[in-house]
């Protein structure tokens, strides 16, 4: 068997770098494993990769913070021979938010893999769950090495116990010393240790120990508590010593600083066995019970230590059964009680070392190493774990149940909020008609789709609202704020035009004769002011407008002159800035930039049009060439747009600009038929669950809100108006295309009704 094992590894000093180096020694010792052939990727904490002098068996290594490192090394694994991956787990050493990167080299390996939890959190962020799960669902086995980790795996991260392995961690297969070097130094000579070892934070609790120290000392005077480790590295970084420092003034304070002893070094697990065999007692006063898993408190029972310990989860299985005692939180009385009458009481002590030792034999290396090649093997045997159903045509029954409960949240009896705080409508912030235009859209789709009463209460809400927001000239404000007072005078072209949009589709699908003759009314005291429009996407946005609105008045001649004469505006700004490899309306790609190509479709829809068709479908095919990366959708990231000629800035990637593409590929496909468009419509909608650049859902299954967008390490938590609809609009969009697509298929010959 060939393995490649993902990794910290030695020499970066660090719990899962030497867990990583153990496992593959443990594995190299069956003989069916390949160790010529294994290699070893490498987690880099900084972009120096001359930091660490790795050895030659690690072949690749991963810049920490670098996405585009962790692409390139599932191809890397993808291109060798190797058989099955081993990926450790620990949320801190991967990039991105809460390690989001690994995801993007978790979505590209084509190699069965395991992977090994190291942390498991009882209270996770909405980006911890999302990323246990997703590696759940791709990894052929989680491993993880308590039973609280495969409870809370199965009650909170909802992955079922025959996804979970529970394997111990391994300790060192270490043979008694004979003549320990550490028992007869200076330091320990003579002396009852109590030792601590690991890095130093203060999380760790050491004052707890140093602050029962004088009532051992009292009773036993030659006692010395050894500190082993550094500090940690995060901790030196933001606070240098004053961790330590305080311990050692704590010390002096207490009188008991000749009783202890700070030695402040990384050793070696054959120097660790030599501490752990010349100590008395091992002493672990951790502040709090969440730690699922302690290499350290393993460590110290495979070598028969007699061990003391406050009752976090690993502590409480692991010295269950008289293998070591525990004592309270920050119970300094207690611990000095328990230590005492283990310093007196040989028999007891004994006692202690033997069943902790007897429990260690079965966790020493080979034997864990056997059980990890057993799981391998199962990997091998079930092979590559299938993928996600993402079919070239649209599955209804894979897409989230319609749930307006966000959107209605966000409404009051004025309209929509603009803006939350993750999940809680951000009452500061006002409204504005761009959403409640959206939010109108959004009401008539749901309604079209399946009578949805909760869209039908809304409704009356936006469309109120833009009755209000209307001025006497026709034209709209924008903004208004919570206490109803208006903030403009006239809004911006954009939103007049994405209200232009909304009316037009309410003329044309409405519910009832009286919203449709209101929309009407409102539509047309704005027509006036649509040759004034200068910006392209705000004449593309009035252009679909028009459209819907002769969808239900087809002969109205006025209409149709101005959708020609705002069409021409388009179509000229396409010649003018078109060349032999940019194929657009600017020398820029910035934000909604389908809507211009879903525009001129519009136009040939409602007129019959064929310059529109064909520049419309060539600047698909240019928007086409570089948003499909990867197989997914990159929408153009708002960091600088994509300049003539130039790159995708990538992020951050937004909603609105999804649900664009969504719109686009779902008109493309009604007017052509052709599978492709319903393919990437499917693939665009995707985006927000998931199916994305760093593989994280915008759409909140808690909430059923969606995140205001895709950041180059995270996602934006905050759930607004404007993402949420464009998700639901995008959802219903995909909903009626299917239905389009199953009329289509059943009889071919049928006429679909335009308007929807």
């Amino acid at each position: 068997m060939k393995i490649a094992y993902i990794s910290t590894y030695p020499p970066r000093e660090c719990g899962l770098a030497t867990f990583n180096q153990n496992l593959v020694n443990a594995l190299g010792l069956n003989p069916s494993y390949n160790a010529r052939k294994s290699f070893i990727v490498a987690l880099n904490e900084s972009d120096n990769l001359e930091e660490h002098n790795y050895p030659k068996e690690v072949k690749f290594v991963i810049r920490q913070q670098n996405q585009q490192d962790y692409i390139e090394a599932a191809n890397f694994i993808n291109n060798s021979d190797i058989d099955t991956c081993i990926i450790e787990h620990e949320f801190g050493i991967y990039g991105g938010n809460s390690g989001v990167f690994l995801l993007s080299l978790l979505n590209r390996l084509k190699k069965p893999f395991v992977t090994i939890l190291h942390t498991v959190l009882k209270d996770p962020s909405f980006m911890q769950q999302t990323i246990i799960k997703e590696i759940a669902f791709k990894s052929s086995k989680i491993v993880v090495m308590s039973k609280k980790a495969v409870l809370f795996l199965n009650s909170i991260y909802q992955i079922p116990s025959s996804q979970i392995k529970l394997i111990e961690h391994g300790v060192p297969d270490l043979e008694p010393i004979l003549n320990n070097e550490i028992s007869l130094s200076d330091l320990f000579k003579g002396r009852k240790v109590l030792f601590t070892f690991g890095l130093i934070s203060r999380n760790k609790g050491l004052e707890t120990m140093i602050k029962a120290l004088p009532a051992i000392v009292s009773k036993h005077p030659d006692v010395l508590y050894v500190i082993l480790g550094n500090t940690h590295p995060g901790v030196v970084k933001h606070n240098g010593e004053e961790y330590r420092d305080s311990l050692k003034s704590l010390a002096k304070e207490l009188g008991v600083e000749k009783n202890i002893a700070f030695v402040n070094k990384f050793v070696s697990e054959e120097e660790l066995h030599q501490y752990l065999t010349a100590c008395y007692l091992y002493i672990t006063p951790y502040l709090n019970e969440a730690q699922i898993t302690s290499g350290t408190l393993s460590y110290a029972v495979g070598a028969g230590a007699a061990v003391v310990s406050t009752p976090y989860w690993h502590a409480q299985e692991l010295l269950a059964d008289n293998r070591g005692r525990l004592f309270d939180f920050k119970n300094d009385i207690q611990l000095a009680s328990i230590v005492n009458e283990l310093l007196s009481d040989k028999k007891k002590y004994a006692e202690l070392r033997s069943n902790a030792y007897k429990y260690g034999l079965k966790l020493r290396w080979p034997a864990i190493g056997n059980i990890y090649l057993k799981v391998l093997n199962e990997a091998l045997i079930n092979g590559e774990k299938p993928k996600r159903n993402m079919p070239p045509i649209i599955d209804v029954d894979n897409m989230p149940a319609l749930n307006l409960n966000h959107v209605a949240l966000l409404t009051d009896d004025t309209g929509i909020i603009q803006h939350a705080k993750f999940g809680i409508p951000n009452l500061k912030e006002g409204y504005c008609i761009d959403d409640n235009a959206r939010a109108l859209i959004l009401s008539l789709l749901a309604y079209d789709q399946d009578k949805n009463q909760k869209a039908l209460q809304l409704m009356p809400i936006y469309l109120s609202f833009i009755q209000y927001m209307q001025t006497d000239d026709g034209n709209f404000r924008n903004f208004l704020s919570f206490n109803r007072n208006y903030l403009d005078e006239i809004g911006s072209e954009d939103s007049f035009g994405r209200t232009i949009w909304s009316l037009g589709y309410l003329v044309c699908i409405a519910p009832n004769n009286s919203y449709r003759e209101f929309g009407r009314e409102l539509f047309s005291n704005s027509v006036k002011h649509f040759k004034n429009l200068k910006y392209l996407r705000a004449i593309a946005d009035t252009i679909i407008g028009i459209s819907y609105y002769l969808c239900a008045h087809p002969g109205d001649e006025l209409l149709v002159k101005e959708i020609n004469n705002l069409s021409k505006t388009l179509i000229d700004s396409y010649h003018k800035n078109k060349d032999e490899n940019w194929h657009w309306y600017e020398d820029i790609l910035t934000y909604d930039n389908a809507i211009l190509p879903l525009a001129l479709l519009s136009h040939h829809e409602a007129t019959g049009n064929a310059e529109s068709y064909t520049i419309a479908m060539e600047s698909i095919e240019f928007l086409n060439g570089f948003s499909f990366e990867n197989g997914y959708l990159n929408p153009v990231g708002n960091e600088g747009w994509m300049k003539k000629h130039g790159k995708n800035p990538i992020y951050d990637q937004q909603a609105l600009e999804t649900m664009a593409m969504v719109l686009l590929y779902s008109k493309t496909f009604e007017i052509t038929k052709d599978d492709k468009y319903l393919n990437l419509m499917q693939i665009s909608y995707e985006w927000f669950l998931g199916r994305n650049s760093l593989h994280i859902p915008l759409y909140d299954f808690e909430t059923h809100g969606c995140a205001d967008g895709l950041q180059f390490n995270s996602v934006n938590r905050n759930q607004g108006a404007e993402s949420t609809l464009a998700y639901f609009i995008s959802h219903l969009t995909v909903l009626k295309a299917a239905e389009i697509e199953f009329q289509t298929l059943s009889s071919p010959l049928v006429e679909i009704d335009k308007c929807v």
